[in-house]
């Protein structure tokens, strides 16, 4: 019998969802509106600072570009302080000045080469290298997958550009071998972490520049603690699979038997031609980390040797021209896409910067620390705390960008080496782009694994990815927690340069 109410009820719910909404936007209204009011009447220049933070947080929490987030209330914060002299000064020089500035000029070079890297296809190789060198071990093509990212890390700055290109692989082929959906989720999200501590790293760069620390070494700094990760996440999956055969396909079933009795691609290829296939890259890695190493390069010069080889391994691969044209002008498009996005971010974070230096906020909270009288493990371990909660609420880029400014005075103050302290924080950032609910890796991977190549037919839901973050993070914590005891991990190369 027809239910004649449903279409009432129906239109009642919808008027309560509809007044929700209005509530909610005239409360985010209010919050602005308020915030800016705020500003202009505050007596006290730290509570301007304040301020400033709280419209901020409001305008990322309503998904307005980070860059107009960060830009906007520190141009209406130095207009009420110090009126529209000062507001026309730094508009007519931070634009330029930022992306003028040569630290940052590395930064198109290895998107570029990472995009190439990428468009070339050489990921499948990688990946096959590490899985068939693994595979006879408990969890091994999970740990394949995870160290396949590592190297893959090690020729592109970008978490996101790993992230895709291991998932798309590494994502059906665990699942047909029998492993846990949630598991598969982490052991993918976490190889595309160590994306920015290896070098190159876009994030490192762009610290170096924030912390006006020397670029090349600050990327040496990287490989140590990059390697570090990989090996702890390894274990992780080793553990994960010896305690839980069944998450990584039975305890009788070996990986490497499985994936290629069930993985036409992968049975095609031999171990010797896969290895062939990867030594190009192999020796761009030697280039471009080894060319730092040895100052026979800046980082902007290693960055356009590594772009060159990039190319170089493209026309090798390939031999296509119409091919190899339109692989490098997608890389190209790309990378102007990206580097105007991340110079977009900078101009408004280094807005934003000015004018809480003005406001006298860095010097309170450095005064707030000091009185405190924390020890150097009391003050990372605060740290570590800030970061995932503003994990939850912002990007990692936004938080280095927000929060390095105000750290390094006191960073300084404790004798802890700058270089050291820049992969601790990206480290930390990292985790700030798979905890929930922001998460945006933890997003993006979920879209990922909607395509039916992707999930095999497995329903992955948003709930199964962030549990399979959780069985890595503790993970995480250890490498923070090892790099606080033992430093040497981080600046033992940097010293030998």
């Amino acid at each position: 019998m027809t239910d004649v109410k449903a279409p009432v009820r129906a239109a009642a719910e919808n008027k309560v969802v509809g007044s929700r909404v209005w509530l909610i936007r005239i409360l985010i209204v209010g919050a602005i509106v308020g915030l800016i009011a705020a500003i202009f009447n505050l007596e006290t220049k730290a509570g301007v600072g304040v301020a400033i933070i709280l419209l901020m947080l409001v305008l990322i929490f309503c998904k307005i570009p980070v860059g107009v987030a960060l830009s906007v209330p520190g141009m209406i914060g130095l207009y009420s302080l110090y009126g529209t002299p000062a507001l026309e000064n730094i508009l007519r020089k931070v634009p330029f000045t930022t992306v003028a500035s040569w630290e940052y000029s590395v930064i198109p070079m290895f998107i570029f080469m990472g995009l190439l890297l990428w468009h070339s296809g050489i990921t499948g190789a990688v990946y096959d290298v590490a899985k068939r060198g693994l595979g006879w071990m408990p969890g091994g093509l999970g740990i394949g997958t995870n160290l396949a990212g590592a190297g893959l890390a090690a020729t592109s700055g970008s978490t996101i550009g790993i992230l895709y290109a291991i998932g798309r692989i590494a994502m059906p082929e665990m699942l047909r071998a029998g492993y846990d959906k949630r598991l598969a989720s982490g052991t993918i999200l976490m190889a595309g972490l160590i994306g920015q501590v290896i070098p190159p790293s876009i994030f490192l760069v762009i610290y170096a520049g924030i912390a006006q620390v020397p670029v090349g070494p600050q990327l040496i700094a990287g490989i140590g603690p990059g390697i570090l990760m990989a090996i702890v996440f390894a274990l992780t999956i080793l553990i994960i699979a010896l305690v839980r055969p069944s998450w990584t396909g039975g305890a009788k079933r070996q990986d490497r038997g499985a994936v290629v009795a069930q993985s036409e691609p992968a049975a095609a290829a031999t171990p010797s031609s896969s290895w062939k296939e990867i030594i190009p890259l192999v020796l761009l890695i030697v280039v471009v980390v080894g060319g730092i190493y040895q100052g026979l390069f800046t980082a902007t010069e290693a960055g356009a040797a590594g772009a060159l080889g990039a190319l170089i391994i493209v026309i090798l691969r390939h031999r296509n021209p119409k091919k190899i044209t339109r692989e490098v002008k997608d890389s190209a498009i790309e990378t102007i896409a990206a580097t105007g996005g991340i110079f977009f971010l900078l101009i408004g974070s280094l807005i934003l910067a000015r004018v809480l230096a003005v406001s006298g906020l860095g010097v309170a909270f450095s005064d707030w620390v000091t009185a405190a009288d924390l020890s150097r493990w009391g003050f990372l371990v605060i740290i570590i705390i800030v970061y995932l909660i503003l994990g939850m609420f912002m990007d990692s880029l936004s938080i280095l960008i927000l929060t390095v400014p105000l750290l390094m005075p006191l960073v300084l103050g404790y004798g802890i080496s700058p270089l050291w302290f820049g992969v601790f924080v990206v480290i930390l950032a990292e985790m700030a782009m798979v905890t929930p609910p922001v998460g945006v890796l933890a997003f993006i991977f979920h879209d990922l694994t909607k395509s039916k190549e992707v999930n095999t037919g497995v329903d992955i839901k948003l709930g199964d990815v962030f549990s399979g973050i959780g069985l890595f993070m503790p993970a995480v914590l250890v490498v923070c927690g090892v790099l606080i005891a033992f430093p040497e991990v981080s600046t033992f190369l940097t010293d030998r340069m």
